[in-house]
């Protein structure tokens, strides 16, 4: 099943060139036509490019007809951009087929775009970090990434770890809520701006990498008291991983801590355990689709349906 991907450069510079060409060797070797933008290995101080040039780059990949339009690697670059995205462009791109897919940065775009359009798009791999991860693409998130392209993906599931295995329990299904989220300090930048989504009801998801526990904790507390939280059905905490813990500093204060004190705080369940976040083994996620959520003991389950291009037409 041959698909036409097109790869892109919105945020940071490619500096691991290695990494970026395993990844584009690994989507051909899956069979893909692989697309890629002139700029995508562009550098600008820290950027993929300069503003216009990203900006370019976001345009052609809206115009290019691919199946799926793939950030190289997400970092910074896509918040000082906002205000001037191609959001027409982009969402009639969304609505002839084309799914929209990254991770981390790409958060601010996916939320704007959400905000502005209601279009929806795919939380899920990078070119550089995950097709091409030095041990070799992970499994899963391959079979979540063929699902998307096949239109077979319908939902994923997980267990909840051990420590919260009666997190669930008592939690009632949630039926037609908005999944959103992403990287929770991306996510907290937008607030206040008209780029956060204001969303009722929803299924908000966050992961994190290299923010310790108590960072984590104060972007939490940020949107509690904008009264996000409490306006959700449920919150899934993915995978925050990379800070270092200070010998002795934090006498016992870590992510479990962080994630029970919230539990006494909101009403929503807090599921832990989503795979998603800066590790290999990922699920795609639709930022903005409708969701059913369940549980049986500490299987989670979540189900958005058919969400391929032949259904956007209504």
């Amino acid at each position: 099943m041959t698909k036409h991907i097109y790869i892109y450069s919105p945020a940071s510079a490619v500096r691991d060139k290695a990494a970026f060409k395993r990844g584009v060797a690994r989507l051909k070797a899956l069979g893909h036509e692989v697309e890629i933008d002139e700029a995508a290995l562009s550098v600008y101080q820290r950027f993929a490019g300069d503003d216009a040039t990203r900006l370019a780059a976001i345009a052609r990949a809206a115009a290019s007809g691919a199946d799926v339009a793939l950030i190289s690697r997400g970092g910074y670059g896509l918040t000082r951009i906002l205000d001037a995205l191609p959001y027409k462009a982009i969402a009639k791109a969304i609505d002839h087929g084309t799914e929209f897919v990254g991770v981390s940065d790409f958060t601010a775009f996916q939320h704007a775009l959400l905000a502005k359009t209601g279009a929806v798009t795919w939380q899920g791999p990078a070119v550089g970090e995950d097709f091409g991860a030095e041990g070799g693409a992970d499994d899963i998130m391959e079979a979540c990434f063929d699902d998307l392209l096949s239109g077979q993906g319908e939902g994923t599931g997980w267990r909840l770890p051990l420590r919260d295995a009666d997190a669930a329990s008592g939690m009632r299904n949630i039926h037609d809520a908005q999944l959103w989220g992403g990287n929770l300090s991306v996510l907290t930048s937008l607030l206040g701006t008209p780029y956060f989504p204001a969303i009722d009801k929803g299924v908000l998801f966050l992961e994190d990498v290299s923010e310790h526990p108590y960072r984590i904790e104060r972007m939490l507390e940020q949107l509690r008291h904008a009264g996000v939280l409490a306006r959700q059905k449920a919150i899934l905490m993915g995978q925050f991983t990379g800070h270092r813990k200070v010998p002795g500093y934090d006498r016992g204060f870590g992510m479990q801590t962080v994630v029970e004190r919230l539990r006494t705080q909101i009403k929503a369940p807090v599921l832990t355990g989503l795979p998603f976040g800066h590790v290999q083994t990922k699920v795609l996620l639709p930022v903005g689709a409708r969701v059913e959520l369940a549980a049986d003991g500490r299987d989670v389950f979540m189900v958005w349906g058919h969400r391929h291009a032949h259904h956007h037409h209504h």
